[in-house]
């Protein structure tokens, strides 16, 4: 386990508003990070503490095993505001003013541009450019110094459903290529498709922080159809794996309470003589288990 970022009892009030409350949780090297929340939840504001440009409360955090510093930033590509750029300069001229800032060769400008698709629009003025093409390019000039971190706010936020998917797309090849990420959403379909972690955060609070795939220790269910419908649910009831079967419209839904992997029932309904035409296993989707964590802190 290589661990690239840790914050420890993080907390930001502003007066009586209490922005981010007192949360913990580490980032892994080489994962796609969700920090998922409602509009308001802290999300902004705990990116902003560790790229120190909000003075938290009180906690603490660690870049790459040590306190924040210069050098540790100088690690990290991001993007918490909107794209701004001069937009009478074409998108290569930005990135290379960029690049003078970072202290980076003019050399990556073009590979940068070519990895966000805006290679063949270099020359063009930034105030051409759709939202989608300046996020993109905002992208780019976060890359340009090869960044082991890529922070991004919101980076969907007001784009047409093309532009989430080439956002998206982009995101995998970075992510594909061992940079770490960390991205900030209100969007569960976004978090859900992109990310292999998610921190939860409502009303300032992380109410779950690990992987996607265990935010529910829920089993699941089966979707299970067949065309002797009464003796397949006569079958599973007698069966000690499941709490709840449901037949809606020729289709079964039955509960887990007991671990069962779908070869398993396969093989003991087929003993039984019956032979399925739909078998699918389940959990719930990120919404929902979204929507039961929220419930429970409630």
């Amino acid at each position: 386990m290589n661990i690239i970022l840790e914050i420890d009892k993080l907390s930001k009030h502003f007066g009586q508003l209490v922005a981010v409350d007192d949360i913990s949780f580490s980032v892994e090297k080489g994962n796609v990070y969700g920090l998922l929340g409602p509009n308001g939840s802290g999300k902004t504001t705990t990116l902003g503490m560790i790229l120190n440009v909000v003075n938290p409360t009180k906690g603490t955090w660690r870049w790459f095993g040590e306190a924040h510093n210069y050098n540790s930033l100088r690690k990290i590509g991001a993007i918490i505001e909107r794209p701004n750029f001069y937009p009478y300069l074409s998108a290569a001229k930005n990135l290379e003013i960029v690049a003078n800032i970072k202290q980076v060769p003019f050399s990556r400008v073009d590979e940068k541009l070519e990895m966000v698709d805006l290679l063949h629009r270099k020359h063009d003025k930034f105030s051409a450019f759709s939202l989608g093409m300046k996020q993109r390019l905002a992208i780019a000039a976060a890359l340009l110094n090869n960044p082991e971190v890529l922070i991004l706010d919101e980076p969907t936020n007001g784009l047409d459903p093309q532009g989430i998917i080439k956002i998206r797309e982009i995101i995998q090849q970075i992510a594909d290529i061992g940079t770490t990420i960390i991205l900030a959403s209100h969007l569960l379909d976004e978090v859900e498709k992109v990310c292999s972690h998610v921190v939860v955060l409502n009303k300032g609070k992380s109410i779950y922080c690990g992987a996607v795939e265990n935010m529910s220790n829920e089993l699941g269910y089966f979707e299970l159809g067949t065309t002797n419908i009464a003796e397949l649910v006569n079958i599973l009831e007698k069966m000690p794996h499941f709490e709840k079967i449901v037949c809606k419209q020729n289709l079964i839904t039955a509960t887990l309470n007991a671990d069962l992997d779908a070869e398993e029932l396969n093989k003991t309904l087929v003993e039984h003589g019956i032979f399925l035409n739909h078998l699918v296993k389940r959990k719930d989707n990120l919404e929902q288990q979204f929507l039961n964590l929220i419930k429970k802190q409630n």
